[in-house]
């Protein structure tokens, strides 16, 4: 016997939260809303639009029938006002949630010598020099194009010595799960200062480190930005190498609050975050700083550029 009936009606704005309302008295776990979001803009994080789904999970005990006809009476008489379109009722079997959700995430290779590794699995590339990460956080957890891209060229820089000058000390604008500065140590660098505006993004950076056994002498998180940094508020206030995994538009912002005077004399910098159709104007804007495009790499739709002074 399934555990669940789900109930889902399809409606505008304007009644999802009476249909909500009626699902809610029935539904002991609350009701989920869901609705498309269109971009307006390329900062634009996504804003919401069109109908909205709304649904519901009833127990399926001996009280469903029960309860589902007390539920379409009442999806009756709200029709009755307004007219709503027929439910939707669907069995869902009970299984192991966390489980079921933890087979969607495998080891992935990333470039020569990489490999992200879910923090419950073991590498299955052992000669690999592994990042253990967690999925089940919000951001930079490795199967995005744009942190693949970036972890390829931190590769490319610590690889090629005679191309690149060493970065023993690294600076991650905007590091999110600070899954780039550990990367970074993991492949050689001493010290990675990591900086975000979101307290959520030092908290997250310094769970990911301590999941790698990262010293957290190594990796100081701090909250803040390029201002910040090159007052020499923190440890390091220029590196041999910068990186910034953030949206173009703000690249090109935070190129003009002078993220330029972050990277070390003979160093590199590398961006992503980048639609292709916005990788000239980002590289134009890293152009006027002094610095010289070198590599560029693309996966789908995004691009990660590498540019040293």
């Amino acid at each position: 016997m399934s555990n669940w009936l789900e109930v889902s009606l399809t409606v505008n704005g304007e009644l999802a939260e009476a249909v909500a309302d009626v699902l809610a008295r029935f539904a002991p776990n609350g009701v989920v809303t869901e609705q498309s979001v269109k971009f307006l803009n390329d900062e634009d994080e996504g804003t919401p639009t069109g109908d909205i789904t709304v649904k519901a999970y009833l127990t399926a005990d001996e009280t469903l029938e029960d309860t589902r006809h007390k539920l379409e009476e009442s999806l009756f008489y709200l029709g009755m006002i307004q007219p709503i379109p027929a439910a939707t009722f669907t069995p869902i079997a009970e299984q192991n949630w966390m489980e079921a959700w933890k087979t969607r995430y495998q080891p992935i290779l990333i470039g020569r010598r990489l490999i992200i590794v879910p923090v419950w699995m073991k590498s299955t590339e052992p000669e690999r020099v592994s990042i253990n990460i967690d999925p089940g956080m919000a951001f930079g957890t490795g199967t995005h194009p744009t942190t693949q891209l970036c972890l390829e060229l931190l590769e490319v820089v610590f690889d090629n010595p005679s191309l690149y000058r060493h970065p023993e000390t690294v600076i991650d604008v905007g590091c999110g799960s600070g899954i780039l500065s550990v990367a970074a140590l993991k492949l050689g660098a001493v010290t990675a200062l990591g900086v975000d505006i979101d307290q959520a993004s030092v908290v997250n950076s310094r769970e990911n480190a301590e999941n790698n056994g990262i010293d957290p002498a190594q990796f100081p998180v701090e909250l803040g930005s390029i201002g910040e940094v090159k007052a020499g508020q923190f440890v390091l206030s220029q590196a041999p190498l910068v990186l910034a995994n953030i949206l173009a538009p703000v690249l090109i912002r935070l190129f003009d609050a002078g993220m330029a005077d972050l990277i070390a004399p003979q160093g590199s910098i590398i961006l992503s975050g980048i639609l292709d159709h916005q990788a000239d104007d980002v590289a134009a804007a890293a152009e006027r700083q002094g610095l010289k495009l070198v590599d560029k790499r693309q996966i789908n739709d995004w691009v990660a550029l590498l540019c040293t002074r």
